[in-house]
């Protein structure tokens, strides 16, 4: 791929709109291979290098040890911008923000400041083992540390990322514990079985973890060896079905300038029209059929800002913030992921119908996007998203968290 050693930074972009650009410079490099290297499937070294070179990592880290101090609002915007280059990597950003962050929601302020500083200093990539459709890991207690045992199936980020966010409950209790752990080390064992449809370069294979040990000062948000619960230990849902929403409609981007461009530089007219014209972008359907789609699109990304603006609401006062507003932002991610679905699957097929025939060659590539949301977009059915925001309008109810909700 193009990488960074031919395209270097040597700033910290200074506000939302410039890390936003930063984004958008990252994106047009992915993009000029995506489909080659989605073909090929190699494990993405070089795209998270890139990640980490162009400082975007390092978004949300504090400012004092050389991150970006940025707000979820922007990390969101940052997600859809890498994924209309490379919907895997989009994924793989947004997924590192959640995981990043994951200190936050469930540590204590010594956890956190600790974690943040390190894992900006040395722009730590973070992966996560935590599929709740599988069984939790075991947690043996050996003296002052913690053992983690057992199989995931699904491990985004597996050996690209530096750190993986471990996550089981301790033999004999009902105690879930969450751990940051290296992710280079014999007991942790990822098995390089990701062979899907779609999302190809995420890492999302399983992963085999074999006593993993830490001590029981790493055990999130553990204090005298018990937790201490507060509502915004839950926002890890909403923030991460969010994460899904963004780089779904950065898919979505990405497949409408893609087609746009191969529409106005190599479709042909139709010649048997009655109203023949002398170019694609003249006929009145290709118009009306890009207008349509770019309207639904922009419809989804505004309903994603603002469920974006619900989540900054409650991160300004994490401490008191209630079940209600809690699953009334829930209740408004669920509403913009299923729009994001929609939209960009019917983005991701409509496109060949102003393309043309031969815009269905491999090397074309249009497949790409339409792949990559059908494949993501199982990751929990739509249609209890769906569900959840009918019991709010019609019974007034806000969904309980779960692992989905």
């Amino acid at each position: 791929m193009t990488t960074s050693a031919q395209h270097t930074w040597d700033t910290t972009p200074a506000d939302t709109d410039e890390w936003i650009a930063r984004a958008q410079q990252v994106a047009t490099l992915l993009a000029t291979d995506a489909v080659a290297r989605d073909r090929a499937g190699a494990t993405p070294h070089a795209e998270v290098r890139l990640l980490k070179d162009s400082g975007l990592v390092t978004l949300l880290g504090p400012v004092e040890h050389g991150g970006g101090g940025q707000d979820w609002t922007t990390a969101y915007r940052v997600t859809r911008e890498i994924a209309a280059g490379d919907g895997s990597i989009g994924q793989l950003i947004g997924y590192h923000y959640l995981w990043f962050w994951a200190a936050r929601l469930v540590g204590t302020p010594a956890q956190i400041a600790a974690v943040e500083e390190q894992a900006t200093r040395d722009r730590w990539f973070f992966g996560g083992a935590v599929n709740p459709r599988d069984n939790d890991l075991v947690i043996t207690e050996e003296g002052d540390e913690l053992v983690f045992t057992g199989r995931k199936s699904f491990s985004t980020g597996g050996k690209v990322s530096d750190v993986t966010v471990l996550e089981g409950v301790l033999e004999g209790t009902d105690k879930h514990i969450f751990a940051i752990v290296p992710s280079d080390q014999d007991a942790i064992v990822f098995e390089d079985d990701w062979d899907n449809l779609g999302q190809r370069l995420t890492e999302s294979g399983s992963v085999r973890v074999e006593g993993v040990r830490v001590p029981w000062s790493a055990a999130a948000g553990y204090v005298g060896k018990e937790f201490r619960p507060r509502t915004y230990n839950t926002l890890n849902v909403p923030l991460i079905q969010l994460v899904f929403t963004n780089f779904y409609l950065g898919i979505a981007k990405g497949a409408l300038t893609t087609a746009a461009a191969y529409t106005k530089d190599k479709t042909r007219p139709w010649p048997y029209a009655v109203d023949v014209k002398a170019a694609a972008v003249e006929e009145f359907h290709v118009l009306e059929t890009y207008g349509d789609l770019q309207a639904k699109l922009w419809a989804a990304e505004a309903l994603a800002d603002r469920a974006a603006v619900l989540i900054e609401a409650i991160n300004a006062h994490a401490d008191e913030v209630t079940e209600r507003e809690r699953g009334e932002a829930a209740v408004v991610v669920a509403a913009a992921k299923q729009r994001a679905i929609d939209t960009g699957l019917e983005i991701g097929t409509r496109i060949f119908e102003v393309t043309g025939a031969r815009a269905t060659a491999n090397q074309v590539g249009l497949d790409i996007f339409w792949r990559n949301i059908r494949t993501h977009s199982l990751h929990d059915p739509i249609a209890h998203k769906r569900a959840e925001v009918g019991r709010y309008v019609l019974l007034g109810e806000i969904p309980e968290p779960t692992w989905y909700t």
